[in-house]
């Protein structure tokens, strides 16, 4: 699991005093960087090999400006072209929202998915979700 701490800035509240809810996804795909580095490792764009196939935030509690949040990114399922990405924000010991994305190996080129190549689904393993991790973002639902 990958963990990454954020502060967040006064410009991504919203009129109730919360993060507003536009902000999670962008916080989750800025904390995605180092699985994009298995596929890409320079993260140049020219040679990018992913494409977002599917996302979901599930909100469990208000974000507050002030206090960091931690977000945790893992692999929560690798497939043969595909693979999910569970990440949590945690802000104060409390799991205040779960995303996660499915992400395609893709060949731009050949305009389709690409098979994940074994030495870079042995790196995704070595990142997927415990149990015990999963376990903490059901009890916050």
């Amino acid at each position: 699991m990958f963990t990454e701490s954020i502060q967040p800035r006064f410009s991504e509240t919203d009129a109730l005093g919360h993060i507003n809810n536009t902000v999670l996804p962008i916080w989750f795909e800025g904390c995605r960087d180092p699985i994009f580095k298995f596929f890409t490792s320079n993260l140049d764009p020219a040679q990018w090999r992913l494409i977002l196939a599917k996302f979901s935030v599930e909100f469990h509690a208000e974000l507050f400006y002030g206090e960091p949040v931690t977000i945790n990114t893992g692999v929560s399922r690798i497939g043969n072209s595909s693979f999910e990405v569970t990440q949590q924000a945690v802000q104060q010991g409390r799991v205040c929202a779960t995303g996660v994305v499915v992400l395609v190996h893709y060949d731009f080129a050949q305009k389709r998915s690409a098979p994940i190549t074994p030495d870079i689904a042995e790196q995704l393993r070595l990142h997927l979700w415990s149990t015990a991790e999963g376990q903490s973002a059901e009890a916050a639902k």
